[in-house]
């Protein structure tokens, strides 16, 4: 059978010479002359000035000092090179506050994503007066630490406190909240898991109403029951968002300082005294700025190895 001149005819490509020359002009458009350099520097200086001063050179001179003894005044006087950091990881007190501060960070974390959770299902719901509850949620974003730890002195004041009040009415013994070193301790993690609670739950109401709604009505045909429903399609559907709060939330709890500065000062016996309160103690009331040296250095490094250890553990689970 013959073939048409336009049949037999085979299709060209478009011209080489062509596309070349408008990838050419494209990569001209974006390509940096002396005076683009000058800009870039123009606006990336000050970001890395503040950088550089606030952050790189205090990790450099913290790693510095921690390596030499110093005076009261933090000048450095002998180099003693790990020895520090050997006394620090061979001294009972130090690894005292560890465990207490591996403590307190595991139960604020867990604490408060669970709370976060369950408040943020039961605000997704759709109810009468919701908006009002959400708004209460998450209205501790809106409380500095300051006026947190006065609220919560008051509530936990042996004699005129909310709580001691309420055991006398009910003829319960009073709990010694701040001077009973365990109930010190939870009296710090309830503060603190409220005060972190407004935020992990606005970020997991904000995820869970993302969710395709496509997936509850066709787990209702099925017949799954909400508890079902809660682990096999919000759990699953929320995993970055967890995995993010699980993060930011263990962090902070590391960084803890100011509700253990106003409210226990790290006792009763140091049963509050948490690695960051300790470092603030042995540089600012000690003196001792190469042992606090030190301590910042193993606080930096058992935060990143928590959170490298989250990122291999958790991330596996998370469905994106």
């Amino acid at each position: 059978m013959l073939k048409s001149p336009t049949q037999s005819r085979p299709r060209t490509p478009l011209s080489v010479q062509k596309t070349k020359s408008k990838i050419e002009e494209q990569e001209a458009k974006f390509t940096l002359n002396a005076k683009d350099k000058y800009f870039a520097w123009a606006f990336l200086g000050p970001s890395l000035l503040i950088l550089g001063v606030f952050i790189f050179y205090p990790m450099v001179r913290t790693l510095y000092l921690s390596l030499f003894l110093t005076n009261t005044v933090g000048k450095t006087t002998v180099f003693v090179g790990l020895s520090n950091y050997i006394s620090l990881l061979t001294s009972a007190d130090y690894l005292s506050s560890l465990g207490v501060t591996l403590f307190y960070v595991f139960a604020v974390t867990i604490i408060t994503i669970s709370l976060g959770l369950v408040l943020a299902n039961l605000a997704s719901k759709r109810l009468p007066g919701i908006g009002l509850f959400r708004t209460l949620f998450s209205a501790t974003m809106g409380v500095s630490v300051s006026v947190a730890a006065i609220f919560w002195l008051f509530i936990f004041n042996p004699s005129t406190g909310f709580l001691s009040l309420i055991s006398t009415f009910l003829h319960l013994p009073q709990i010694p909240w701040l001077t009973d070193p365990t109930a010190a301790m939870w009296a710090v993690i309830i503060t603190t898991v409220w005060m972190n609670l407004g935020f992990t739950f606005l970020i997991l109401l904000g995820a869970m109403t993302s969710v395709p709604t496509t997936l509850y009505e066709a787990a209702n045909i099925e017949g799954a029951s909400s508890r079902f429903q809660f682990f096999h399609i919000t759990i699953p559907s929320i995993s970055p968002t967890l995995f993010f709060v699980s993060i930011i939330t263990l962090i902070e709890s590391f960084k803890s300082f100011g509700l253990i500065d106003l409210m226990t000062k790290g006792g009763p016996t140091n049963a509050t005294n948490m690695l960051v309160y300790r470092i603030y103690k042995d540089a600012f009331y000690s003196g001792n700025f190469a042992q606090a040296s030190a301590e910042s250095i193993i606080l930096t490094v058992i935060i990143a190895l928590f959170t490298l250890l989250q990122f291999k553990v958790l991330e596996k689970r998370v469905n994106y």
